[in-house]
């Protein structure tokens, strides 16, 4: 294989890096993406039943902000968004999210979309790569930044026309992980200066790993770096959006936030662009794990699954972690045994405690958590 023809990508060299002493300790913000970017990425999109039911499905489970469609860029999004506004369909502490590119006559659509909303996040983007400064755009970094911070005056302008709607603001360098880490920093600066964030009205600043280019603690060194330089840290809140290409969006994620972002976009099961966004699923339910509350309830794993792959019309595999068929099924026969006696102490300790069944802490070799705790069961398989 031409091996020859590819280059690692190092995006910075941070020597006297902190993250790695960290440890979490409490969930971040969430920002399910489902009904934009995994909708996006679907042989057949989401029509409005089916966007509905994601939607209350994402509310029900405790998700606070929710990606709610790309109004400027179809028309199923704009009449879907423009429903759960005109019919009242989003709770009051639910705040919807919609993206644009950072075309004048886009933004506008997306601002006609939220109009009688409470509350609205306009999440604006362009790319900020070197390739794609060169190949796509052919402009410098000037050029770039000139057209997200007209596209920031555009969005404070429209806002005024909008008094009845707290509109918050994210902007996102697209192909984040492809741009040098101090321009990154430069541009969203540039753009702060426009939408003038407070510590109670901060901006969301987003680094997408559009394409996953390197390892997860290289992610983490950018996310440091980009938090000791930009400015006015009380007034950003950082959030990251991790694609899947190299298959490590979540531990991406979790040293993401290790290195102190503060919010995490996603979609549940990983559903997204080429491989997938970072799954929420696997990312709360390990924080569960870890006895960390992730503030969202995934009490019916299997109703929430049935939801995906209906929405999405795609199957959950069967080995996918937390949710698929076999992840809760032992083949081995010493697995079996483990788990069989596991339960017993588990069991024996609690009611000599004089606590019945109700145990005190999991500890059950080969189970990460209680099956129960997700609507499921243990299942042991005999094979002969």
């Amino acid at each position: 294989m031409p091996f020859e023809k590819y280059q690692p990508y190092v995006p910075v060299d941070l020597r006297d890096r902190t993250w790695p002493d960290r440890r979490l300790t409490e969930a971040p913000m969430w920002c399910a993406v489902d009904l934009r970017d995994g909708n996006q990425a679907l042989i057949d999109p989401m029509d409005p039943e089916r966007k509905l039911r994601m939607f209350n499905t994402l509310v029900a489970m405790g998700y606070k902000e929710i990606e709610v469609g790309f109004p400027a860029a179809s028309q199923t999004d704009f009449d879907f968004i423009r429903q759960l506004v005109e019919e009242d369909l989003v709770p009051e502490d639910v705040t919807i999210q919609v993206l644009t590119q950072c075309r004048e006559d886009l933004i506008r659509r997306t601002f006609e979309s939220i109009r009688g909303a409470r509350q609205a996040i306009v999440h604006f983007y362009n790319s900020t790569s070197t390739l794609q400064r060169r190949v796509v755009f052919g402009l410098d970094k000037e050029g770039i930044t000139e057209i997200a911070v007209n596209a920031a005056k555009i969005c404070r302008k429209l806002e005024e026309e909008i008094p009845e709607t707290y509109v918050r603001y994210e902007y996102s360098p697209e192909s984040y992980t492809g741009t040098e880490v101090d321009y990154a920093v430069e541009i969203c600066e540039a753009v702060a200066e426009v939408i003038e964030p407070t510590p109670e009205k901060r901006l969301i600043m987003n680094l997408p790993a559009t394409v996953e280019m390197y390892t997860p603690n290289l992610y983490a060194d950018t996310i440091e770096w980009f938090l000791r330089t930009v400015k006015n840290r009380d007034s950003i809140i950082l959030s990251l959006h991790p694609h899947n290409d190299r298959g490590c969006a979540v531990a991406a994620a979790e040293l993401g936030v290790l290195a102190g972002a503060d919010r995490v976009e996603g979609c549940l099961f990983g559903n997204g662009e080429r491989t997938g966004n970072v799954d929420l699923v696997t990312l709360g339910l390990n924080l569960f794990s870890q006895g960390i509350d992730p503030k969202i309830d995934f009490g019916d794993i299997d109703a929430v699954r049935r939801t995906a792959e209906y929405c999405n019309r795609l199957p959950v595999h069967e080995r996918h972690p937390y949710a698929g068929d076999l992840v809760y099924t032992a083949f081995s026969g010493s697995h079996q045994d483990a788990i069989k006696k596991g339960f017993a102490a588990l069991y024996a300790d609690a009611e000599a405690a004089g606590r019945g069944r109700d145990y005190e802490r999991w500890e059950v070799p080969y189970l990460p958590i209680d099956p129960a705790h997700v609507g499921r069961t243990y299942e042991a398989v005999i094979r002969v």
